[in-house]
Parts: structure tokens; sequence; C-alpha cells
């Protein structure tokens, strides 16, 4: 770098000495924000303003007459930056520039400059006046800005879940992120500039829905929506989109924001979510559209066995008839009991048990069907009570499902053993048979809804493929827990129920087991059956009515039907019965109304009200008996449950004429 010559005076080269040179020097003394200073042709500081002693560190006779390089970094003199800047200035009047400056201490500032060259009227070169502004803070400002926006582009390029991109005001892609390019198929090169509607089916384009929706963001600031996309080979994706308006500080519009989302799979489980939910429903309803057939065949085996003189074929026929009606009638309530699990709806009425009367009920129950087969079944049970708390009615459920399971795929004339026994602080049940035995893949699976091992040789029994699954269900709703193992092929199977013992009670203990009949009030007494009742059957299917008034009859009672609402009325007004069974289920006026209508006679006073409907939940029998009825019958009803209700409307009828006194 050149030095200046020292022994030059301050002002050697400058013309402006004069009056002018006053005037200048007085005009921008003063400014403070600004460093202006002239320079000889050379370079030579030779005025000094106060913005430039307050910008730079300098005073007046510290610069005055120092070459203007002192200002610049080392890095900028060894390139000889200082000189060239004064060569560009000479050259074309002007010169611009952003840079490093150095302060008399060494700190380092950001300032822009102006270099202007100075002329005589001879055209000859009189200096430069130089102009100086600190912008370091707006340059942090600018610089902070734009690591912000270079922190942000790099977030929003490295999300890959998202398509996230820029549109300008009319709809073209501006930016593209990896997300976009994972999920849209296009690089960045390809979209870029494009109209953002290439994204929509042509039906959409069509009706403008990309216009439509840019209309809608820039109106209300934002636009949310779902509907179908497309990629760029032309296949298809659900999205779920958000288009957010951009604006200037000034308020104008510049352009949108674009989020979008692969939504398919998760639009495809809600579909099979809600096909579910309409499937469950549907066996829910074909259960209880089944049940109403069920009912007047049961009524129809009871009165064929009531009656004399019947030959061994239509004994046996009768029989069959019987077990195959309880067959159904079972997968009709498991049916039910499927949609009620799977909903999380079902609920257990539980009381203080003994576990050993659960066995023995449920060995009972599968009786006929073991029988059948020659099988035998044989118990092992400890002396000492198992006391515990559970629904006694589905722990039975449970048991007579594997008895029945083990019956099936078991040999005729084998054996199938059940056999309890405390373990720990809980009981331990297994069932024992000598049938086909499963496959180890199978020993979790076969829990499974509509699962069932076929791919082992033996018998073959049709069923629905419910029952474990019921089975694990329930016996975890009592906190336990079931499992399966065999030993292989044709060596038998062991189903083992763990279940604790003394577990509390729930809020459900007071209500009535599903499919018993439900009784509001005292304990009822047994009627004499020498003495026929007046019954009232109301139910708009024709055959259940008819086949249980013939049951009724058959049993000594006096009995009429009616086959809807209105002709029930008009029965009732002529005929007082002790007991009226009303379905619930009926066309324009159901079993709810009816008895409504009914209560309205007073001749009916003593008349005992009893519910029959296909549904048996708690919630059903709740509804029934606040709507006034006293009974509540879930079809098919098993005939000794009309024995029941007969009995309570004779023990009223003989409390009302004073045989018996029934407390209150």
């Amino acid at each position: 770098m050149t030095t200046p010559d020292s022994s030059l005076p301050p002002d050697a080269g400058l013309s402006a000495e004069g009056h002018s040179g006053r005037r200048f020097e007085a005009l921008v003394q003063p400014i403070e924000d600004y460093a202006i200073f002239l320079l000889d042709p050379r370079g030579h500081v030779v005025s000094w303003n106060r913005g430039a002693a307050r910008i730079k560190g300098f005073e007046a006779h510290e610069i005055i007459g120092q070459h203007f390089s002192r200002f610049y970094t080392d890095e900028a003199n060894a390139r000889r930056w200082p000189e060239h800047e004064l060569e560009q200035a000479a050259l074309h009047g002007r010169f611009n520039d952003e840079g490093w400056r150095v302060r008399k201490d060494g700190s380092m500032f950001w300032a822009n400059v102006v270099i202007t060259a100075l002329r005589e009227h001879d055209g000859s070169l009189a200096g430069f006046a130089k102009i100086t502004r600190d912008l370091t803070a707006e340059r942090r400002q600018v610089e902070a800005l734009r690591l912000s926006e270079e922190r942000f582009r790099l977030l929003v390029e490295s999300v890959s879940d998202y398509a996230i991109f820029m549109l300008d005001a009319q709809g073209r892609v501006v930016s593209w992120n990896s997300g976009a390019t994972n999920l849209k198929g296009y690089r960045p090169a390809e979209i870029i500039g494009q109209h953002f509607s290439v994204f929509y089916p042509a039906d959409d384009i069509a009706a403008d829905a990309p216009g439509r929706e840019l209309r809608r963001a820039a109106e209300l600031g934002r636009c949310v929506n779902e509907g179908w996309r497309v990629r760029k080979d032309g296949s298809m994706f659900w999205a779920n989109v958000t288009l957010t308006a951009v604006h200037d500080a000034h308020g104008r519009l510049t352009g949108f924001a674009k989020v979008t989302r692969d939504m398919t799979e998760s639009r495809r489980t809600d579909e099979l979510e809600h096909s579910s939910e309409q499937m469950k429903q549907f066996l829910a309803m074909l259960a209880h559209e089944l049940r109403n057939p069920l009912a007047p065949v049961r009524n129809a085996v009871a009165t064929m066995r009531l009656m004399t003189a019947q030959s061994p074929e239509i004994e046996r026929a009768r029989d069959l008839i019987d077990r195959q009606i309880v067959h159904l009638t079972r997968l009709v309530d498991d049916l039910l009991d499927v949609g009620r699990i799977t909903s999380g709806k079902i609920e257990l009425r539980e009381a203080p048990i003994d576990l050993r009367e659960v066995v023995k009920d449920a060995l009972e129950a599968a009786q006929p069907f073991t029988a059948a087969r020659g099988q035998r079944v044989e118990a092992l049970l400890p002396a000492a009570p198992l006391p515990m708390t559970g629904d006694h009615t589905r722990l039975v459920q449970v048991l007579q499902n594997l008895l029945h399971n083990a019956s099936k795929f078991s040999p005729p004339q084998s054996r199938i053993s059940v056999e309890v026994q405390t373990a720990g602080r809980g009981v331990q049940i297994q069932v024992r048979d000598e049938g086909r035995g499963l496959r180890p893949e199978s020993f979790e699976t076969i829990f499974g809804l509509f699962s069932q091992d076929r791919s082992m040789p033996g018998p073959v029994e049709n069923g629905l493929g419910i029952g474990l699954m019921l089975c694990r269900s329930l016996v975890e709703l009592h906190g336990g827990t079931i499992s399966a193992t065999s030993a292989g092929i044709d060596a038998g199977s062991t189903f083992t129920i763990r279940l604790p013992l003394e577990r509390t009670s729930a809020t459900h203990a007071d209500l009535p087991a599903e499919g018993l009949i439900s009784t509001v009030g005292q304990p009822v007494l047994m009627h004499d059956e020498s003495l026929p009742l007046r019954v009232l059957v109301v139910d708009d299917n024709r055959d259940s009515a008819d086949s249980l008034a013939m049951l009724l009859e058959l049993k000594g009672h006096d009995v009429r039907v009616a086959y809807s609402a209105i002709q029930a009325r008009e029965l009732a007004e002529r005929f007082t019965p002790d007991a009226a069974l009303i379905d619930i289920a009926m066309p324009e006026i159901d079993g709810y109304a009816a008895l409504r209508d009914l209560r309205t006679l007073e001749a009916l006073g003593h008349t005992l009200f009893a519910a029959m409907t296909g549904f048996g939940q708690a919630a059903d029998i709740e509804l029934t008996r606040a709507a006034g009825f006293e009974m509540h019958l879930v079809k098919p009803v098993d005939v000794t449950l009309f024995d029941e209700v007969l009995a309570r409307a004779a023990a009223r009828r003989a409390a009302r004429v004073g045989w018996v006194t029934l407390p209150r």
C-alpha cells in the first residue's frame, strides 16, 4: 500500500478553498448519522465531520492527512480494494459499495459507502466526496432473517410426510419440498411454474375446484378440505389440504402456502370401522329377527310334549327338533354377544357365587349334547366351596361352550374331563377331551372372531367360529385368562381357565340374568294347576301367538289372541285377563303403547303384564320395567318361564280374592 506524502498540505490538489468550501463544511459538520468527508485525488482525508468521528472513532486531528485505506480490512487492502474504489469513482463519477470497515479501536462495522468524484471547471480531478453509513444493526436483522428463512427452508425441506409448497397469487407452484416429491411424484424442476390444478382430478378441474379454493383462502385467509388428488403417475390418493393466504407488509396478496397430507390409509381405516359397525348392527338385528321364528317352533315342541299317545317316531322327531332349537338359540345368543362384546356393551350381572355350582350347572346344560354322542363326562371338584364374585350365567355359558366344543371335536363314546382346583389366590378349571387335537400355531388363533382350525384331520362340525372368542372375552371380563394346549394330532386338547377368587362385586349385581324372567316385587307363589287363568296374548306374529295360545290352552287356561294393539284393546274390554303377554316390536303401535292403552282400563288394574322381546340386555330390561311391565321374557321363551309368569298371576289372583295375602 502506498503511504501518503505527509509533507503535502491537507488541502493539496483541491481548488475549493474559498467561500464555497466553508459553506460545505458548515453544512456537513453537524451531521452525526453519516460519516461525510473529502479525499484528495490520491485518497488522503482532507475534511472530517461529527458523523465520521462518531462512526469511525477518529477525531479530525487524528485522521486528516491520513490515507482512507486505514478504514479497510487487511484482506481488502491486500487486494488493493481502496485504490479500485477510487479508480471506479474517477472513471464513472460514482461508486457504491458495502462491506466491512475498521474503526480506530479495531472493531468492525458494516458500511454502506458512496464515493463521488469531484472535478475542476476544466474537468480535471479535484478529489472525492465520501459518505459512509453504519448498517451493522440492519445487516444483523437481515442476516437473522436470512438465517431464519434458511432454517425454515431446511425444516420444510426435511419434512417428508407432508407436501409443503408455495403458490404465487395465480396458483402457480413457486417452491417444492421433499415431502411434496415423495407424495406427488414430481421433482422440483418438473413442477415449479405449473398451476397447482395439475394435482386435481378432471371432474374437479371442470368444476373449478382449484379456483374456488384459491378464492376462499384469499377471502377467509385459510381453506381446509379433503378430497382425491392425482400423483404424477396418475394414481389417486385421499388428501387433507390446508391452503393459507400470504400477504405482504401492505396487506397485498402475494401467494399461498399449501400443506397436503396423504390420508388414504386413515380413510380406509375409517371405512373399515364404519363397515365393522354396520356389520355389528346387522348381526344384532339378524339375531333379533331370528328369535321371532324360533318362538313359535319352541312353543309347538312344548305343545307336542303335552300331547299323549304319540308314536316313538314322533317323539324322536320332536326331541330332534327340540335339540336343534336349543342349538340354534345358542347360535343366535352368540351372535348377539359378539356384537355386544366387540362394541364394549356387554354387562356382567355379578353376585357372590360358588364356582362349584357353576360347573355343575354347565355339566347339566351340556348333558343332552354329550349324551347324544354317548360321551362320558367326568368332573373332579374340591369338597370345599369356591367363593367368588361373578356372573353365574356367563360363567356357565363359558364352560358349556367348552364342553360343546370338546364334544363336537371328539369321537363318540370318548371321555371328557373337567377338573377344578385352587391355584394360589385363584382357581383353575381344565376341560380335557380325547378329540382331534390342535396344531401349535392355532393355540392362540382359535380364540379369534370367526376362527376355526379346519386343517386338522378328524370330525368336522359346522359352526360360526365365535364360541371360543366369547369364552375368552367373558373370562377376561371376570379378570381371568383362558388358554389352549394339545399334544398334537388325535391327542386331544386341554382348555385351561384361571379365575381370581373373592372378587369385588360389580355395579350390576342386582340385574337379572339375560334370557331368564325378570320380576319386580315380592317372591311369587306357585298356582294350583287345576285353576285356569285368563290369559291375553298380543303378538303380530300369528304363528308365535297361535302356538303360545295352543300351549297355554293345553295347560288348561282360557286364552285370547290379539294380533295388534287395537285388537288387544277390543278384547280386553270384554275379557279381563289375569296375565297379558305382549310383544314389544309390533308395527304401527308397539308393545309400550299397547301397555299404556290397556292400563287405562280400570278392570285391568290387577292384570300382570309381561313383555316378550328378542332383546335381553340390561338396558332393554330397564326400558320395559320403566314402561310398566312387571316381567321381561326373551324370545324364544322356555316353557318353564311361562309357568313362572302364570304362577305369579295366580298368586296375585288368590291374594285378591282372599286365599292368601302377599306382603308388599
